[in-house]
C-alpha cells in the first residue's frame, strides 16, 4: 500500500487534535504524518497522495505554519498528484471567511495540475462565504469542514464519514491508475 502524505499546521492544538482523530480513525499505517513546519518543498516529491490539514485564521489567513510554507507551496509541481483537504473555522464568528484555508490550498493544488478529491457538502452549515466553496460544483467544499467552536459535537461523524469517502476515491483512483498502465 502506497504511503500517503498528512502534512497539517495547528497554531493552538485544535488542528493537532483533529489531526491525532483522523489518524485514529483511518486505521491504517500508510500515513506519514508530519507539521508543515517541519516540511520542505521537495518533501512533496516523495508521495503521490496527499491528505492536508489546517485552521483558517481571522479573516480568511491561512494557519501561521502554512502561511510561512506558502510562498515554496505555490510552487510545487502536483502534476499527477491527489489531495484530500480538511480545515478548521468558525462558521459564526468568523462566517464570511470560513475555512477558506481549503480553498486557497485546493486553488494551488489544481492551478499546479493536481487532484482535489474529497468534496464535502456545506448543507447544514452556517456560514455567509467561503472561497474553499466549488464553482463549478455547486453545493461544495473543496475538503472537510470542521467547526470545533461551534460544532465540536459533529466531529467524529463528520471525519468518519470523510475518511471513508476519501479511501473510496482513492480506491477508484488507483484502480483507473492501474488500468491505465
Amino acid at each position: 500500500m502506497e504511503k500517503i502524505a498528512l502534512f497539517y499546521g495547528s497554531d493552538t492544538g485544535c488542528t493537532d487534535d483533529i489531526t491525532k482523530d483522523f489518524i485514529a480513525l483511518w486505521d491504517q499505517d500508510n500515513l506519514d504524518v508530519r507539521e508543515i513546519g517541519d516540511v520542505k518543498k521537495s518533501d512533496f516529491d516523495q508521495f503521490d497522495h496527499f491528505i492536508f490539514g489546517l485552521s483558517t485564521w481571522y479573516d480568511g489567513d491561512l494557519q501561521s505554519d502554512w502561511e510561512s510554507f506558502f510562498d515554496d507551496f505555490q510552487e510545487i509541481d502536483f502534476t499527477n498528484k491527489i489531495v484530500a483537504i480538511y480545515g478548521l473555522g468558525d462558521q459564526i464568528g468568523y462566517g464570511e471567511y470560513f475555512i477558506d484555508g481549503v480553498g486557497i490550498l485546493a486553488k494551488v493544488v489544481l492551478e499546479n495540475g493536481g487532484e482535489v478529491i474529497g468534496h464535502w457538502p456545506y448543507e447544514g452549515y452556517r456560514f455567509t462565504d467561503s472561497v474553499a466553496m466549488i464553482e463549478e460544483k455547486e453545493g461544495y467544499f473543496y475538503g472537510l469542514a470542521i467547526d470545533n467552536d461551534n460544532e465540536s459535537q459533529l466531529n467524529e461523524e463528520r471525519l468518519t464519514k470523510w475518511i471513508h469517502q476519501v479511501k473510496k476515491e482513492l480506491q477508484v483512483y488507483r484502480s483507473h491508475k492501474n488500468v491505465l498502465t
